[in-house]
């Protein structure tokens, strides 16, 4: 008969590393622990279709997984303490992707809102253009938008059907309906207009900027994300497709922040 001490050895491999990979990460909350913690992160979650072609699996099935790591991540945030996170999950330019994927996509984010609506201590923000959506997403996105948590834990901006150019279009658009509905003189704004002025108008208005922006699957551009508000964030680029990221990448994103001495430009 076959021995099964290979089998024994794999198994015994496997639990030793998993062992290691818990000690690592514990090591590194540790580290962590009482120290700099961004206030709001952004997250750029990239990778989905590049994870399922790992695989050979149908591309509904990398956004599937990416949609259960965004539940896994703010987990992780809410355990250290941080206050709002910003999640790109739907740009302007993904709207071009074929009518079969996006199909696919948004129930699949519809789903992801329903989970988060399960939670009555996440408040939620929409960022986007609702016109781009099918009226069943909107209308989720308006409802948890609307609605009050009971004791708000963390707040989520869900970026859906975004695009940075574009927020920041609508927020000037925004402030010169303001300003035409108040009777001021608009070549007045125009001579005082100043940051703060387009601050005030765009999708995440009243909240911090980002310290920190996390983009996963390797590439190191915005896209797009957040372009007004990352001015001064930092920003962490790994390497592990958003499905496959893990709690160590995400503790390690978090030492190299607390790490950096912030400029704000001086």
């Amino acid at each position: 008969m076959p021995s099964n001490s290979s089998g024994s050895q794999v198994s015994l491999l496997v639990e030793l590393g998993g062992f290691l990979y818990g000690f690592y990460e514990r090591r590194l909350f540790r580290e962590l622990a009482g120290g700099r913690i961004p206030k709001h992160i952004g997250v750029m979650v990239d990778g989905n279709r590049r994870w399922a072609k790992q695989f050979n699996a149908p591309t509904s099935q990398g956004h599937q997984a990416g949609a259960d790591k965004i539940h896994e991540f703010l987990g992780w945030c809410q355990e250290l303490g941080v206050k709002v996170v910003t999640l790109y999950m739907l740009s302007t330019d993904n709207m071009s992707r074929s009518s079969e994927e996006l199909d696919l996509l948004m129930g699949i984010i519809a789903n992801t809102l329903d989970r988060l609506d399960e939670d009555a201590n996440i408040s939620v923000n929409a960022m986007g253009a609702p016109e781009l959506l099918p009226d069943y997403l909107a209308d989720r996105l308006n409802k948890l938008t609307a609605r009050t948590p009971v004791q708000e834990k963390i707040h989520v901006n869900v970026a859906v059907g975004y695009g940075g150019r574009r927020e920041i279009v609508d927020a000037v658009r925004e402030l010169l309906h303001d300003a035409v509905a108040k009777g001021s003189d608009i070549s007045a704004l125009a001579d005082n207009l100043s940051v703060d002025d387009i601050s005030r108008f765009l999708y995440t208005r009243g909240q911090p900027d980002p310290d920190l922006v996390i983009r996963t699957s390797g590439e190191q551009r915005l896209s797009g994300f957040l372009m007004w508000q990352s001015a001064y964030s930092e920003f962490y680029f790994c390497e592990a497709l958003w499905p496959a990221f893990r709690k160590v990448d995400f503790l390690r994103a978090l030492r190299d922040y607390a790490g950096r001495q912030r400029r704000f430009g001086t």
